[in-house]
C-alpha cells in the first residue's frame, strides 16, 4: 500500500510571501534612486514591503513547526521563504536601529549660523519639509567630531584638499566657488544620494585668515523626515578624514608655513598653491 505524503500549505505560502517580498522591496528602491516616485510613497510601499516579509517569516516558521511534527514535504519552500523573508527585513531591521540610535534631526551643521552655509535653491529643496535640529547639547552628546574645522594653511591650499575629497566621495558637485585669495572665502554644495535613494545636500564653506583658515561644513536631507544618523556621520566621518588630510599635506610639504621675500626684498607672505590634481 502506497503511502500519500502531502506538501506542506504553510510552506508553500512561506514561499510565494517570501518570494512577493524581494520584489517589493528592490523595485521601489530603484525607482526612488531614478526620481520615479516620491519619497512619500517609497515609504509606503517600503512599509508594505516590510509587512509582507514579516509575514513570510511568520508563515515559514509556522511551516516549519508543522512539518516537523507532521512529516510532510515542503522543508526547501519553508527554508527558502525564511531566507527571503529574513534578507529582505535587514534593511527595515538596520532603519530601524538607526532611529533609535539617532535621534530625530535632518539638518547638521558645525556653525550655529545655517544661512552662512546655504543650500541649492530650487523646487526640491523649496518644497522640503520643515528641518528637524538639535540642541548644541544633543550635538555634541551624539556628534562630538562635528566642529568648525581651524588650520594653519592658506584657505587656497585647503580650498584644493576638500574640493578633492569632495570629488573622491562620488558627490554631485552642484557649486564650485574657491577662495580668490588667501583672506576670502570659498564654498562648495554637493548633492548626496542615499543607497535608499533619499537626497541630501552637504555645503562646505571655506574663510582664510591671517593665521591660517577655518572650515564649516552642513548636511541636510532634502526629502526624508528623518536622516537615521546619516547628516552626522556623513560630517564627522569628512572631518576625520581632512584632518589626516591636512596632518600629511603638511607633513609631506614641511616648508609650507615658511615665508618668502617678495621681489622687493620686503613683505613675507605664504606661498600659495594650486588644488591638488
Amino acid at each position: 500500500m502506497r503511502i500519500l505524503i502531502r506538501t506542506s500549505r504553510w510552506a508553500s505560502w512561506a514561499r510565494r510571501l517570501g518570494s512577493l517580498s524581494v520584489p517589493l522591496a528592490v523595485i521601489p528602491v530603484v525607482l526612488h534612486r531614478q526620481g520615479a516616485v516620491t519619497s512619500d510613497a517609497f515609504t509606503v510601499v517600503a512599509l508594505v514591503a516590510a509587512g509582507v516579509a514579516a509575514l513570510a517569516l511568520l508563515v515559514a516558521l509556522i511551516a516549519l513547526a508543522r512539518l516537523w511534527h507532521t512529516g510532510d514535504r515542503g522543508w526547501d519552500r519553508a527554508f527558502t521563504g525564511l531566507f527571503l523573508a529574513i534578507v529582505c527585513l535587514l534593511p527595515p531591521a538596520w532603519f530601524g536601529l538607526m532611529l533609535l540610535r539617532y535621534p530625530q534631526a535632518t539638518d547638521i551643521s558645525t556653525a550655529a549660523n545655517r544661512a552662512a552655509l546655504p543650500l541649492v535653491f530650487d523646487l526640491e529643496t523649496a518644497a522640503m519639509p520643515p528641518p528637524k535640529l538639535l540642541t548644541p547639547a544633543a550635538l555634541e552628546t551624539v556628534f562630538p567630531n562635528v566642529k568648525t574645522r581651524s588650520y594653519p594653511l592658506d584657505v587656497v591650499q585647503l580650498y584644493g584638499i576638500v574640493f578633492a575629497m569632495a570629488e573622491d566621495q562620488g558627490w554631485d558637485i552642484r557649486i564650485d566657488r574657491p577662495p580668490a585669495g588667501a583672506l576670502d572665502e570659498g564654498r562648495i554644495n554637493a548633492r548626496v544620494m542615499t543607497l535608499a535613494g533619499w537626497r541630501e545636500e552637504v555645503v562646505l564653506h571655506l574663510v582664510g585668515s591671517a593665521d591660517g583658515s577655518s572650515l564649516d561644513m552642513r548636511s541636510v536631507s532634502l526629502n526624508a523626515q528623518y536622516d537615521f544618523g546619516s547628516n552626522g556621520t556623513r560630517i564627522e566621518g569628512f572631518l576625520v578624514a581632512l584632518d589626516e588630510a591636512v596632518t600629511t599635506f603638511l607633513r609631506d610639504n614641511p616648508d609650507i608655513d615658511q615665508p618668502v621675500e617678495d621681489d622687493a626684498g620686503g613683505t613675507a607672505v605664504p606661498i600659495p598653491m594650486s588644488r591638488p590634481q
